[in-house]
């Protein structure tokens, strides 16, 4: 079986806790190697993760000819410059999400990788998600009529200390936003992925509880070319936590109580029922699947730079 061979740049949390997983464990990958901007500790996270290989910097595993492709697991500010660096060594990049801090990194990114002939992708992993396949295929048939407004809460209570490793989170220059660039990015990208293109954004960014350098709480409102409405809530800042997801359409609707779950209630005029269609349980598995796979056979990605900057341009309107 032909592999793709994998470089991952990163070794932090989500990179322990599912790209490095993922890269060991799929079979169309051969995980070669992995850097991180701190040498300490990646010849550890190699062997426990069975790559072969582990560099001093970067740009060692940029000129390793074995590797063709790189997953960049870094903080959002190294993004397009990673991108681009791969890219003229002539790898492929699938990069964390947000793509990049602003509209005019992203498309940098993208212009790297058309011109040096490479693939490009983002790690929005809820593309892939089962019940959000299964919500794109209910409104396609119609039964629950036309979308027209779309609501989503996504809350955790954040607060790192600042020798926190995840503290860069909570700093702009690093980081770009505060909970809208961490993880509200998601919710966008699956919005636009069920309702089309976004034509209108405004919002509200604030620090309710935490003095910060970038906002703990956050609403962005969208209408779309449909002329649906969609509406985000997040925050840093709250008690409870929430991942839930409403869509009203005109012959019916759907609720997903935990979006990361899979359970799903569709309500129409005939009545209401329950379905279940869980993640895999190593949620960016079919991300890297997927954009593996798109290398090996030549084509685009399901969620590409393209797709990257759209999310990026709501989130450019917001800020």
């Amino acid at each position: 079986m032909r592999k793709l061979k994998w470089g991952l740049a990163g070794c932090g949390d989500i990179a322990r806790k599912r790209v490095a997983p993922a890269l060991r464990d799929l079979p169309e990958a051969d995980f070669v190697g992995v850097v991180r901007l701190h040498a300490e500790g990646v010849e550890a996270f190699a062997r426990e993760f069975g790559a072969r290989k582990w560099y001093a910097t970067y740009m060692d595993m940029l000129d390793d000819p074995e590797i063709e492709a790189v997953y960049l697991a870094t903080p959002t500010h190294i993004h397009f410059m990673g991108a681009a660096l791969a890219a003229q060594a002539k790898k492929h990049v699938l990069s964390e999400k947000p793509m990049a801090r602003k509209v005019p990194e992203c498309k940098f990114m993208i212009d790297m990788c058309r011109k040096n002939n490479v693939r490009l992708g983002i790690a929005y992993y809820r593309h892939f998600y089962p019940v959000v396949r299964r919500m794109k295929e209910i409104l396609a048939s119609d039964e629950i009529g036309r979308p027209v407004l779309a609501k989503m809460d996504a809350f955790e209570y954040f607060n790192p200390a600042p020798d926190d490793p995840r503290h860069w989170f909570v700093e702009k220059e690093t980081a770009g936003g505060g909970p809208m660039f961490d993880f509200g990015c998601h919710r966008i990208e699956v919005l636009i992925h069920l309702l089309g293109q976004v034509r209108w954004v405004q919002g509200q960014l604030a620090n309710v509880v935490f003095r910060r350098e970038v906002e703990d709480t956050g609403t962005v409102e969208m209408i779309f070319e449909t002329g649906a409405q969609g509406v985000i809530t997040v925050t840093y800042a709250a008690f409870e936590a929430r991942d839930t997801f409403d869509l009203y359409c005109t012959d019916g609707s759907i609720h997903i109580p935990r979006l990361n779950a899979g359970e799903m209630i569709v309500r129409t005029r005939e009545g209401e029922r329950s379905e279940f269609h869980p993640p895999h349980p190593n949620l960016h598995y079919p991300l890297i699947e997927d954009f593996t796979r798109a290398v090996l056979e030549g084509r685009k990605p399901a969620v590409d730079g393209k797709k990257g900057l759209a999310v990026n341009r709501v989130l450019s309107h917001l800020y």
